[in-house]
């Protein structure tokens, strides 16, 4: 698979007034591809509630997950775009591209991580991405910075 993620796993210009909120509405696209079941949408947020907003990995970059288990059914990724932003409670507020990433197992999304690590090195890309004005824009940045 060339692709780092799926075009209907892509989401732009989207609201919500919580990062709970922002997880769900980021996750729905690997729900409706049956990807994932929707307790691994439960099973993000339930992390983030226990642990913190550990998921935010830099200013204003989310990367959403959970433990592999039985409500994964296939490795792969959505992103969604928030141009006004998510509070998370943390230094790196506010969140503006949310990605959630699902796994099967502990190495099978080690090379799409990778590609996506790659990709944050632009120091610009978080408001590249969120700049786009059509979920095609948004895949060509992600599958082809990512290459």
């Amino acid at each position: 698979m060339n692709e780092i993620i799926r075009m209907n796993h892509i989401l732009i210009n989207q609201k919500a007034n919580t990062w709970e909120e922002a997880i769900r509405l980021t996750g729905h696209p690997l729900v409706k591809s049956h990807a994932i079941d929707m307790e691994y949408v439960d099973n993000m947020v339930t992390s983030v509630k226990e642990l913190g907003p550990y998921i935010v990995i830099m200013p204003h970059f989310a990367l959403a997950h959970a433990a592999p288990g039985i409500s994964v059914h296939q490795s792969e990724m959505s992103i969604a775009t928030f141009p006004e932003g998510v509070c998370f409670d943390c230094d790196n507020d506010p969140v503006k591209v949310l990605i959630c990433m699902a796994c099967i197992d502990k190495t099978s999304h080690i090379d799409r991580l990778q590609k996506i690590a790659n990709i944050l090195m632009d120091e610009t890309i978080i408001q590249r991405m969120c700049d786009c004005t059509s979920e095609q824009e948004l895949y060509d940045i992600i599958n082809t910075d990512g290459k």
